[in-house]
């Protein structure tokens, strides 16, 4: 579950921008779906779902790829690069501060019950600070915290006493361009596999990426799940009768090699892929003029048909497992009753039953009406005076009751449109 996330000094984004998944109190509209309970003591709510709005080159996709390069540098710095190798942060590029300072991340986030704060800031060179708290009982335990001392050239560190296992091993280990976080990971730390299995469960959609059916296509290999796609295809108006899974293992006459590949590699690629088994989809289809069925490859489909079967495991994983989900520019691979689709998915507590979320940028603003989203679900992209991105939510306005949110905004109330210089 996915309560906060900050990043600052990082591509467009200059000054610390924080994306909130907590619901609003003072927001009453829309409790029942697009909101739930957290097992957190006190009221902690939590939206299922956040949209961001902006004007092309505002920073939508920036603050996407902030998620990105956090989950990236968390799962494999502590096996990737070695001393001296740079860390490659993108930082703001567009004050003389920007290439001298850190650039930091910080999360909140629920895992097993319990709520977590872990953030690290880093530079081309090193990691120049990173800190781990829980809050297994409400209260914070601090449970390791890292910082660089530039004036020493010495690392600081400190371990707290709930925090357990070898940790003079896993400090000794970690080089300047890792996490402690991943390298203890590595090095079998049992106390902080929930927090690294949270960012290992997050999926995120960058911009123009095509999300490949294989996962879909192993999903599809177990009949109810098989069924599931295919109810979600067909909620989705996707004319399919059925879905099935073919399997044929690859023969030696099959496995077609250049001729100018060296003989040993040759050798070690035909013993690899002699015997793999593949799996091909294929659709059912009635057809039109008798009781028979014919069958498509899944190749032969639609583009159409091919983005929503590909979505489909990843979505129907967000929901059975209350995943995290962000996606760049959701309206370029879906049409905007789709998406409707999808929203009235995660919204419905029977469906969601897990709590998955999905945060998501769009220029669809066909859903921006209060009978879908809440305002605090609402965010907004625009660049400030200094071409660096701002990130704010419509709660900091105050719309009235009922208040055509679309109108709104594209007449400009809340900010974050494209200024378009017309020539006469």
């Amino acid at each position: 579950m996915l309560i906060e996330f900050s990043v600052k000094n990082y591509k467009s984004v200059w000054e610390e921008q924080t994306l909130n998944m907590a619901a609003a109190n003072a927001i009453k509209d829309l409790q029942n779906g697009n909101v739930f309970d957290t097992p957190i003591n006190g009221s902690l709510k939590l939206l299922k779902s956040a949209v961001v709005y902006g004007p092309n080159g505002a920073g939508k996709s920036n603050l996407i790829s902030a998620f990105g390069f956090m989950q990236r540098f968390v799962l494999e710095s502590s096996r990737h690069g070695q001393n001296g190798e740079t860390i490659n942060r993108s930082p703001f590029r567009l004050n003389s501060q920007g290439l001298s300072q850190p650039t930091e991340f910080e999360i909140f986030f629920i895992q097993g019950g319990v709520r977590y704060q872990y953030g690290f800031a880093c530079n081309e060179s090193r990691v120049t600070g990173e800190w781990l708290l829980a809050y297994p009982e409400s209260r914070p335990q601090r449970w390791f915290e890292r910082s660089f001392d530039f004036q020493t050239g010495e690392e600081v560190w400190y371990f707290g006493n709930k925090f357990t296992g070898n940790k003079k091993t896993w400090k000794e280990n970690t080089r300047p361009s890792a996490l402690f976080l991943s390298v203890a990971l590595q090095l079998n730390s049992e106390q902080l596999k929930p927090v690294f299995a949270w960012f290992k469960k997050l999926v995120i959609i960058g911009h123009g990426v095509n999300v490949d059916p294989g996962f879909t296509i192993e999903q599809c290999e177990k009949e109810a799940a098989r069924n599931a796609v295919l109810a979600f295809m067909k909620g989705a108006d996707i004319d399919v009768d059925g879905i099935r899974i073919k399997m044929s293992k690859l023969s030696a006459d099959e496995i077609k090699i250049p001729d100018n590949v060296p003989g040993e590699l040759k050798k070690k690629i035909m013993t690899d892929l002699n015997g793999k088994v593949l799996k091909q989809v294929e659709f059912i289809h009635k057809m039109n003029d008798s009781e028979q069925t014919t069958s498509f490859k899944l190749e032969e489909e639609s583009d159409g048909t091919q983005k929503i079967f590909a979505y489909a495991g990843p979505w129907l994983d967000l929901l059975t497992n209350g995943r995290v989900v962000i996606v760049d520019e959701l309206n370029n691979s879906f049409h905007p009753h789709m998406i409707r689709f999808l929203l009235q998915m995660i919204h419905d507590h029977v469906s969601n039953k897990a709590n998955g979320q999905l945060v998501f940028s769009t220029h669809d603003t066909s859903i921006l009406d209060s009978k879908i989203l809440r305002r605090d679900q609402i965010w907004f992209v625009e660049k400030d005076n200094e071409h660096a991105t701002q990130l704010y939510s419509l709660s900091d306005f105050h719309p009235r009751k009922g208040e055509a949110l679309e109108k709104g905004y594209l007449q400009g109330r809340y900010g974050a449109l494209p200024y378009i210089a017309m020539r006469v």
